[in-house]
């Protein structure tokens, strides 16, 4: 599929993305998400993406992990996505907010019972002291919740990247690959481009 099939960003994306969905084996909806913190130290790790329209991009995770940490409030973030199998990326820049409460807990309850269950038990990113003290937490939590619905813990949500550009990169032969950007207007709208490989 050539880059230059549509004129909308999130057209293209919806695209693409569907495409992945058919071809790649894992995690069709992996991205890296990289973060900075207030030393300036940066971050990047894979988180998956769990909804996505015009307002931008989403993940959940513990909101007090070390990413959540990273976007506090005007944080901006960068994400990811890498599909081998059909030689392409996408990277999206821009700034982070979190979801409703009411997407959250949408989406919390269309997860599984042990994922659920895993989010009260998970301190995310704090030192653990050995597996057998995370597994304990998760029984424990299971015994907390037998026999009813599992909330979402308070400390847990999700995040929306609004895109401010957005790049899709495609495989050529020697190297020559396609590089088409999308960069978002005052007003809105699009300005696109192409950069060199």
């Amino acid at each position: 599929m050539d880059a230059r099939m549509a004129d909308d960003p999130f057209a293209l994306f919806d695209l693409w993305f569907a495409e992945a969905r058919d071809s790649e084996l894992n995690d069709f909806n992996a991205m890296a998400l990289a973060t900075v913190d207030a030393t300036g130290q940066p971050s990047v790790r894979m988180v998956l993406l769990k909804g996505h329209d015009e307002r931008g991009f989403v993940f959940y995770t513990n909101r007090e992990s070390r990413k959540a940490r990273d976007l506090g409030e005007g944080s901006k973030a960068a994400l990811l996505f890498h599909w081998k199998s059909l030689r392409r990326q996408i990277r999206i820049e821009g700034p982070v907010s979190r979801v409703s409460d009411a997407e959250s807990d949408a989406y919390f309850a269309s997860r599984g019972r042990d994922s659920q269950l895993g989010a009260w038990a998970s301190e995310q990113s704090r030192p653990l002291d050995a597996r057998e003290t995370f597994e304990a937490r998760f029984e424990a939590m299971r015994a907390r919740f037998e026999g009813g619905d599992v909330p979402r813990p308070p400390h847990w949500g999700g995040y929306r990247v609004t895109p401010q550009a957005i790049e899709f990169w495609l495989d050529r032969e020697h190297r020559l690959h396609e590089r088409r950007v999308f960069t978002r207007t005052g007003e809105g709208g699009w300005d696109e481009g192409l950069l060199f490989p």
